[in-house]
């Protein structure tokens, strides 16, 4: 693709680039842009749900706090991943082609498309509850055409601003940080005064170590579903950003955003029944913030569709479609209606959260854990031509597969199958572990299994070539 300089990337204008390495001349912007960017994308209601989730699976209010803030710190490793953006102008599923080749990255690169997806899923359903509540208590539409309505609303905002591309999404989260940031930090203020740290566990909860494993699996899921994502918002910026500040910048901002909603989820949770979530937040606030607080998790939600939508568009050219990122969009946007429709028509919206959210871990704790050892290795050196060169490049490998790196995330996936506990699936080794649902240690086995395997063979940097 022919360079025309930054217009390409601006607010408004439909994004020129896809996967393709961004030149020099067509970087902009600071380590800085990254706090908005995580922070505001992270300010959505599924935080709060999770951390009512930890109460319900029989934590303190002190315990799951603890885990709340365990999970905001995984955003260290999401925003560092973001350097290889920096380094090769490309998304972070072209240059996971160094660990697993170029057709061994396919299979992770279709997974992770329909995380995306599930996550824009998730997100859109939240916000349509809670348009559909604020549409039936203003008496304008009640019942099955208040949630088409707000299906549709929901989905308009979310496709405009993905649609539009890098530049505008990086806009709208800033502008959305602001609003969504004041209006959530005055519901911490409203939740905790009556908050009970003293509460008896849910009824019927697990506890125990039991409990903390399960409550640490939903914490990370969110911070872990970002890594196939962090380099697709730093590609854009000058190859002279630091690795200091592009970490801290990124990592303040989720962290901050994550815990606070948590927090407010398990403050909740120790006050009221949480079986509806949206609906026993609600009950604890004073009526006149109710439609604020609505509007408040409409917004969340769109935040956090905006980044996983756009960032699948650009997932769809990485599996090979010959589409223009704006085209491809369309694709996801399609499959978002339809997964959305079922969810919010024929489906147990909480139970398919729960199943979603635990079952993702087990592949992209793996993956994740492949990806970074691999980054690290490498000291995150990439030969950029190469991450889109075919049959005879640095990362072809043997006929496009990277045997150790696809052994590594094998002997992960197995691990994490082993050890997982969810709505779904109940790994053999569960119970002789104690009960504690062990998949985020997928992570652990397969990069320590990766760096056994290549045995030092990447720990010399790759040549770096940018066009």
């Amino acid at each position: 693709m022919t360079s025309t300089g930054v217009a390409d990337d601006e607010v408004f204008r439909v994004e020129t680039h896809g996967i393709d390495p961004i030149p020099d001349e067509d970087r902009h912007g600071g380590a800085k842009d990254l706090f908005w960017l995580w922070f505001g994308s992270n300010l959505t209601f599924t935080y709060v749900i999770n951390g009512t989730l930890a109460v319900a699976f029989g934590l303190s209010f002190w315990s799951a706090t603890a885990v709340v803030v365990l999970g905001g710190l995984a955003f260290l490793a999401v925003s560092a991943a973001g350097l290889s953006g920096v380094r090769t102008g490309t998304a972070t599923l072209v240059i996971s082609r160094a660990a697993f080749g170029h057709r061994g990255n396919w299979p992770a690169g279709l997974l992770n498309w329909v995380v995306s997806i599930g996550y824009t899923i998730v997100n859109t359903v939240v916000g349509a509850l809670a348009l559909e509540a604020l549409l039936a208590g203003a008496h304008l539409l009640d019942g099955a055409p208040a949630r088409a309505a707000a299906l549709l609303l929901t989905l308009a905002l979310t496709f405009a601003v993905a649609m539009w591309g890098h530049a505008t999404v990086q806009a709208a989260e800033r502008w959305m940080a602001y609003v969504l940031g004041a209006g959530f930090a005055a519901l911490l203020v409203l939740l905790l005064p009556g908050l009970d740290p003293h509460a008896p566990a849910a009824q019927g909860a697990a506890g125990g170590f039991s409990a903390w494993t399960l409550a640490l699996v939903v914490m990370l899921s969110g911070p872990v579903s970002y890594l196939p994502m962090p380099a697709d918002y730093t590609r854009y910026l000058p190859k002279d950003t630091s690795l200091r500040a592009l970490t801290w910048s990124g990592a303040l901002g989720g962290f901050l955003s994550s815990v606070g909603l948590g927090v407010a989820g398990v403050a909740a949770a120790t006050r009221a029944d949480m079986t509806d979530p949206v609906a026993g937040v609600e009950g604890l606030l004073p009526g006149w913030f109710g439609p604020l607080f609505l509007l408040l998790v409409l917004g969340g939600s769109v935040t956090n569709s905006i980044l996983t939508l756009y960032s699948s568009s650009l997932n769809l050219q990485v599996l090979g479609i010959p589409w223009t990122r704006a085209r491809t969009i369309v694709v996801s946007a399609a499959v978002t209606v339809a997964g959305s429709l079922y969810a919010l028509f024929l489906a147990d919206f909480t139970e398919s959260l729960l199943s979603f959210l635990s079952l993702m871990v087990i592949v992209f704790a793996p993956w994740g854990g492949v990806f970074l050892a691999d980054m690290l290795l490498r000291r995150c050196r990439y030969d950029a031509d190469a991450l889109h060169a075919g049959p005879g490049g640095r990362y072809w490998y043997r006929a496009g597969w990277h045997a150790e790196g696809l052994a590594a995330l094998l002997a992960g996936l197995l691990f994490a199958a082993l050890t997982c506990d969810s709505e779904l699936w109940t790994g053999p080794l569960v119970a002789p572990l104690g009960g504690g649902d062990l998949t985020l240690l997928g992570s652990v086995v397969s990069g320590l299994a990766y760096a056994a395997l290549v045995r030092g063979r990447h720990t010399a940097p790759a040549p770096v070539s940018l066009p």
